[in-house]
């Protein structure tokens, strides 16, 4: 995997110091603001997906392979 969510912490991080910077002018304050709502909305998915990940490998970890059928990413595929 290319991307991590250690990279999308150093995104969010980067965009909130763009954010801070008090040289900005009204045009650029509005454009920093549209691409950190566009961010935060991509990272919301990012985090929903390592979310569901997670709890498919918990459940994989509590109840064994019975669980791979309900699974079919992380299961056997045909």
């Amino acid at each position: 995997m290319r991307n991590k969510l250690t990279d999308l912490n150093n995104h969010l991080f980067a965009q909130l110091e763009r954010l801070a910077d008090e040289d900005l002018d009204a045009d650029a304050i509005e454009r920093e603001v549209k691409r950190a709502d566009a961010i935060v909305d991509v990272s919301d998915q990012v985090l929903r997906i390592a979310d569901t990940g997670l709890k498919a490998a918990k459940l994989f970890a509590e109840h064994g392979e019975a669980v791979l059928p309900h699974l079919p990413q992380i299961g056997k595929q045909d």
